[in-house]
């Protein structure tokens, strides 16, 4: 089975190492996540005048986003938390009477050229995930904190720090599994 799944991002530069780190995982993990980018940077800024009916791009956003098995979310860290252009997504995704995220599997990873790996970032993402407008199945006690990622992708993007690609695939193993118990758990209650 392979699961299909969106990734969402954190950063809107072209050169981000969290959008060469998800490059990576996509080539590595093939046989088991479909994973496709789902670019946030035409994403128009979030306003409540146009929440019932949001520009077309996010509507393309969102539906990107719907269309999904389960999301992937990679963020960087500015400032001490997760970039302007990460929470504007996260706003539009949890408003418009539809819950884009509600109980769809996903998991964070995250990086930065700090030795914290993008901690202060995630933690401030996981509290907004939690909010109910939002509230996706988050894969509970596998934080990925990537520090000095500059050191460790090559130029083709290949993570190439042993312990780091040993600890990333432990994870996602964890995902595989934490979907499988979820979408099984989910289709009992529809029985």
């Amino acid at each position: 089975m392979t699961i299909r799944v969106k990734a969402i991002i954190g950063s809107t530069s072209s050169t981000s190492y969290n959008k060469r780190l998800v490059n990576f995982m996509k080539k590595r993990y093939a046989d088991r996540l479909d994973i496709t980018l789902v670019s946030i940077n035409d994403v128009e800024m979030f306003s409540v005048d146009h929440e019932s009916e949001p520009p077309a791009n996010v509507r393309t956003f969102k539906e990107n986003v719907k269309d999904s098995d389960a999301v992937l979310f990679a963020v960087p860290e500015y400032n001490f938390s997760i970039p302007g252009a990460m929470k504007n997504a996260l706003d539009w995704l949890s408003r418009g009477g539809e819950a884009t995220l509600r109980d769809k599997p996903a998991f964070i990873v995250g990086s930065s050229m700090g030795v914290f790996g993008s901690v202060r970032a995630q933690i401030h993402l996981r509290e907004i995930l939690s909010n109910p407008g939002l509230s996706p199945l988050i894969l509970p006690n596998n934080e990925v904190y990537i520090g000095s990622i500059h050191q460790k992708l090559s130029e083709d993007d290949e993570l190439t720090d042993a312990s780091t690609v040993a600890f990333l695939d432990s994870v996602v193993n964890n995902f595989v599994d934490f979907y499988e118990r979820m979408t099984e758990m989910h289709a009992s209650k529809k029985a």
